[in-house]
């Protein structure tokens, strides 16, 4: 039942609020790190990309770039294939069907949370109005966009 100005009645609202809550500690923490997502948003875009076109998109170090792929092939999200250009060595990262579900899981995860969010009149001044007035476009995993590319 909603309260004055749109808002749910104040028990309603503890209710949601302890559901977002336990939402956002049920996050799948291997995408939920910012260049992991990053890393998997970029592989959605594109069927497969070198370590040194990933290195440059996202701009971090070879290293740091090594161990987070390296925690999203443990978890099977992505391949990795090792190979050679000539002489020169190659490695190619493409995203897995696992990988890709990860992906979609979390971004639907994110929305409901956003649009519990926005139910509760709480979070951010910029994302909140944006879900009032209906403005938040959803990334394509709304359209299953993802799901055939």
């Amino acid at each position: 039942m909603a309260a004055e100005g749109g808002h749910p009645a104040p028990e309603a609202a503890a209710h949601l609020a302890q559901g977002v809550a336990a939402s956002a500690r049920t996050f799948d923490t291997v995408v939920h790190e910012r260049t992991r997502l990053a890393i998997l948003s970029s592989l959605s875009a594109a069927q497969a990309m070198s370590f040194r076109e990933m290195k440059s998109l996202l701009g971090v170090t070879d290293g740091n770039l090594s161990v987070h792929a390296r925690k999203l092939e443990d978890a099977g999200y992505i391949a990795v294939r090792k190979g050679f250009r000539g002489r020169q060595p190659r490695t190619t990262f493409a995203l897995t069907r696992a990988g890709r579900d990860a992906l979609e899981a979390y971004l639907r995860h994110m929305e409901a949370l956003i649009s519990a969010i926005g139910r509760l009149g709480a979070g951010p001044p910029g994302v909140r109005d944006a879900v009032a007035e209906g403005d938040l476009v959803p990334y394509p995993v709304a359209t299953g966009a993802l799901a055939g590319s």
